[in-house]
């Protein structure tokens, strides 16, 4: 599979800059300093971009860390290491837990998508990291369409600032990548 890349400069206040690039491919060997775990609340590990970094970090670790932890509520993230994932230069990993769409509830679901990012970047800005890769959140078996999710994320990283140098949106499909880089453009 051929890679996706699209790259925006957003010039934020306070002269920082963030560069956003939009990737498709492989989250786990990206190599910022914390990805991002599309997780469940019960912060077990499951298939999918989840399974990919459970297995990737070892499993087990990283699941007796995330059991320490034992829930995350939807909107939210926490924080765990990185474990094996080191050797790619990830330091940290960051479990967001997405809403499941329900077309009834979209208005809450929309907040809680923007919830879920804005938690997991302001996290990242916490433990003083630069580079973040997110995949597309709650867009695969949680079923958000992929071209809400693309357009709730670029207004969030449009009109607000985080203090991250790279921000790498992420999804295996380039079809899928496309819709956030659109959003972006």
């Amino acid at each position: 599979m051929g890679s996706f890349l699209h790259q925006f400069k957003k010039k934020a206040k306070k002269s920082m800059k963030t560069n956003i690039k939009c990737i498709a491919g492989d989250i786990v060997p990206i190599g910022t300093e914390i990805i991002v775990n599309a997780a469940n609340s019960g912060l077990q590990s499951g298939g999918g971009v989840c399974g990919a970094i459970f297995n990737g970090a070892g499993k087990q670790q990283l699941q007796k860390a995330c059991d320490a932890i034992g829930h995350c509520p939807t909107g939210k993230a926490v924080i765990t290491p990185a474990f094996n994932l080191e050797k790619y230069g990830t330091r940290y990993i960051i479990h967001a837990v997405g809403p499941q769409f329900s077309a009834s509830r979209a208005e809450e679901c929309d907040t809680l998508l923007v919830d879920a990012y804005r938690s997991t970047l302001r996290l990242a800005e916490s433990v003083g990291a630069r580079s973040i890769a997110i995949p597309a959140i709650s867009t695969g078996i949680y079923h958000f369409p992929v071209e809400r999710a693309a357009a709730l994320v670029a207004e969030l990283l449009t009109s607000e600032t985080f203090d991250l140098d790279e921000i790498v949106l992420m999804a295996l499909e380039s079809d899928k990548i496309a819709h956030y880089a659109d959003a972006l453009a």
